[in-house]
C-alpha cells in the first residue's frame, strides 16, 4: 500500500487508497420492526445483544467493492470464504468452505467445496456461486479487484473451481481468506442487478440485505453511524454467541468511556494510553498490529550524497534507541524486527532486530565523511496510527540521532502534500508506515531494488544484485518452511544493507467487558464477531 492499511485499527485525518471506490457509497438507514437498541438483559445467548464500538471507515457492505477495516469486520460475519485463518494466526491458511490443492509451481489452485454450505435463504452453495463471486470482484474493478489481478477463475464441476495464474503466486491462498472474496448467493445477487462487469448494480441491494452463508445476516446499515447484524438461522456451523450485534461509529476517546460505563461491550480503537487503567470490569487484549513504521534513507546521490552513503545508513541504524521508541508508543507496541510483521509467515525473530550501538554508529559516521550537515526528515504531520502520532516519533528520532552526532531538521507536512514527495522518491529521509494489502510476505517484496517502495527510497533495479537475487527466490514460493527461510534471509540482508530501518509495530488494543470471551486480534478482520461468547 501507499502508506496506510485497510485491515487494522487506524485513525488518520486523511486516508489514501490504492484504488478509487468502484461506485459511490450509498448511505442507507434501514429500520426493522421489532428491533430494539441497547443491550439485552437475557442470559440466553441467542437473545443477547452485543454492542461493539468502532471508528468507522465504512464505504459499503458489498464484498466486491469493500476494502476498509470496518467492512472487513462486517463482511467476515456475513460471508464465508474459500479459505480462512484460525483465530489470530495469519501465518497459514486453513479450510474455509473449500479445501485446497496447490501445484508445486504456485500457478494452479484447485478448490473443492468441502461438504454442504447453505446460504441464508436455504440455497446450497455450488461452484457456480464461487465462480460468479470471484469473477465479480475482478470485473467490478473496485477496491479489492487487485487481489485477483492476473487470476483466471474456471469451474471444473459442481463442487470444484480452478484458479490459474501465469506467474507463481504463492500469496493467493492467504488472499482467498479475505472477506472481500466472500462467496455470494449468485442467483439472488443476479436477480438484484448483480453482474461480473461494470454493469453491476447490486451494491444497493447488498447494503440492505446480505447474500451469504456466514453466521450472521445484515439487519440494517447506516454507513456513517451503525450496522446491525442478526444470527443466521440457516448457518451450517456453530451458532454465534449473540443473537444480535450492534456495531456503532464511535471515536476512541468515547469508546473508552462507553466500555468502562457498560454501554458498549467491546471497544476496537483504543490507543495504548486509553487502554491503560480501565478497571477490573474490562479486559484488554494488546498485540502488535500488522502495521510497520519505518524510516527510508534515499539512495539516489542526486537527492542526497549523504544518505546514499552506505556507512551513513549503518550509522543511523546503530544510533536509534529502539527500546525508547517502543516505550513512548504505548501498550501492545513492539519493535519491528524486519519489514514483514511478526505474525506473518517469513517474519524475523526478536533476536534479528536492529540494535543500538552508539560506538559503532560514531565509527561508521566517521567512515562516511559526514561533517555535521543538516539532514531533512520528512513525514506526514497529520497521521495518527494506532494512537501514535508521527510528529512524536520524529521528534524522538531527531533527539536520538543528535546524540550520535547527526543533525536532523524536521520537515512535517500534511499527508496530502507529503505523499507526492514520498511516491516520487524525492524525500531525503522519510518516516512512513506500511499496512499489508494481504497477510503474506510477498506483499513486502516492494521493499527491494526497483520495486515500489525501493524506488521511493531511490533504490533502483540493479542497485544491490545480492538482495535482488534473494527477492527473486522468495517470489517463486515453495513450502511454508522454505518460504520462511527465504524471507528471513531477505530481511536479514535488508537490515544489513538496505536503506530501510524497521522501527515499530504499533499496538492494537481491544477492550471488552469481562463477561465477553473469544476476543482475539486478527490482522485482516480485527476480530471474528461470531467467535465472541458471553460467560
Amino acid at each position: 500500500m501507499a502508506f496506510s492499511t485497510r485491515n487494522s485499527s487506524t485513525t488518520t485525518k486523511h486516508t489514501a487508497k490504492r484504488v478509487a471506490i468502484g461506485a459511490a457509497a450509498i448511505a442507507l438507514t434501514l429500520v426493522v420492526a421489532g428491533c430494539s437498541s441497547g443491550k439485552a438483559s437475557s442470559t440466553d445467548g441467542a437473545s443477547k445483544t452485543l454492542t461493539i464500538d468502532k471508528a468507522f471507515d465504512l464505504k459499503t457492505a458489498d464484498p466486491g467493492r469493500m476494502y476498509e477495516p470496518t467492512g472487513q469486520l462486517v463482511d467476515k460475519a456475513l460471508y464465508e470464504t474459500l479459505l480462512t485463518f484460525k483465530g489470530g494466526d495469519v501465518s497459514k491458511v486453513v479450510d474455509g468452505v473449500a479445501s485446497l490443492d496447490e501445484s508445486s509451481d504456485a500457478k494452479t489452485f484447485t478448490l473443492t467445496l468441502n461438504g454442504t454450505h447453505t446460504f441464508s435463504d436455504g440455497t446450497e452453495m455450488t461452484a457456480d456461486d464461487v465462480v460468479f463471486s470471484l469473477q465479480r470482484v475482478i470485473g467490478l474493478k473496485g477496491n479489492p479487484s487487485f487481489l485477483l489481478a492476473g487470476v483466471t477463475v474456471t469451474k471444473k464441476d459442481a463442487k470444484t473451481v480452478i484458479l490459474t495464474t501465469k506467474t507463481a503466486t504463492p500469496a493467493l491462498p492467504s488472499i482467498l481468506a479475505n472477506p472481500a472474496l466472500g462467496i455470494l448467493n449468485s442467483k439472488v445477487v443476479k436477480a438484484n442487478g448483480g453482474a461480473t462487469d461494470s454493469s453491476d448494480t447490486a451494491e444497493r441491494y447488498l447494503n440492505a440485505h446480505s447474500a451469504g452463508s456466514g453466521p450472521y445476516v445484515l439487519d440494517s446499515l447506516n454507513l456513517s453511524s451503525k450496522v446491525v447484524l442478526t444470527a443466521n438461522k440457516k448457518y451450517d456451523g456453530e451458532q454465534p454467541g449473540y443473537g444480535r450485534v450492534v456495531i456503532q461509529n464511535v471515536e476512541g476517546a468515547t469508546q473508552k468511556i462507553n466500555v468502562q460505563g457498560g454501554s458498549a461491550d467491546v471497544a476496537l480503537d483504543l490507543s495504548g494510553t486509553q487502554a491503560a487503567g480501565l478497571g477490573s470490569s474490562v479486559d484488554v487484549t494488546s498485540d502488535p498490529s500488522a502495521n510497520v513504521i519505518f524510516l527510508l534513507l534515499n539512495q539516489s546521490s542526486k537527492v542526497s550524497k549523504i544518505t546514499s552513503n552506505p556507512d551513513f545508513v549503518k550509522a543511523v541504524k546503530e544510533a536509534i534507541d529502539y527500546d525508547d521508541l517502543v516505550s513512548i508508543a504505548g501498550t501492545g507496541t513492539a519493535q519491528a524486527a524486519g519489514v514483514v510483521p511478526s505474525m506473518f509467515l517469513g517474519a524475523l525473530g526478536e533476536g534479528d532486530a536492529l540494535k543500538q550501538d552508539l560506538a559503532a554508529s560514531k565509527s561508521d559516521l566517521a567512515k562516511s565523511g559526514y561533517n555535521g550537515e543538516k539532514i531533512t526528515l520528512n513525514f506526514p504531520s497529520d497521521i495518527t496510527l494506532n494512537g501514535i502520532e508521527f510528529p512524536t516519533i520524529a521528534q524522538r528520532l531527531q533527539s536520538q540521532l543528535k546524540t550520535a552526532g547527526i543533525t536532523v531538521d524536521l520537515a512535517p507536512a500534511p499527508v496530502a502534500t507529503e505523499l507526492d514527495a514520498y511516491r516520487n522518491g524525492t524525500e531525503t529521509v522519510g518516516l512512513w508506515y506500511w499496512g499489508p494489502d494481504y497477510p503474506d510476505p510477498s506483499d513486502y517484496l516492494v521493499f527491494t531494488p526497483g520495486n515500489v517502495v525501493g524506488l521511493r527510497a531511490g533504490w533502483a533495479a540493479g542497485a544491490d544484485p545480492a538482495i535482488s537475487k534473494l527477492a527473486d527466490a522468495a517470489a517463486v514460493g515453495g513450502s511454508n518452511d522454505e518460504r520462511q527461510t527465504q524471507f528471513e534471509d531477505l530481511q536479514k540482508a535488508l537490515n544489513d544493507d538496505g536503506p530501510f530501518i524497521p522501527l515499530l509495530q504499533p499496538g492494537n488494543n481491544i477492550a471488552a467487558a469481562s463477561d465477553v470471551t473469544g476476543v482475539v486480534y486478527n490482522a485482516v478482520w480485527t476480530i471474528d464477531i461470531a467467535a465472541l461468547r458471553s460467560k
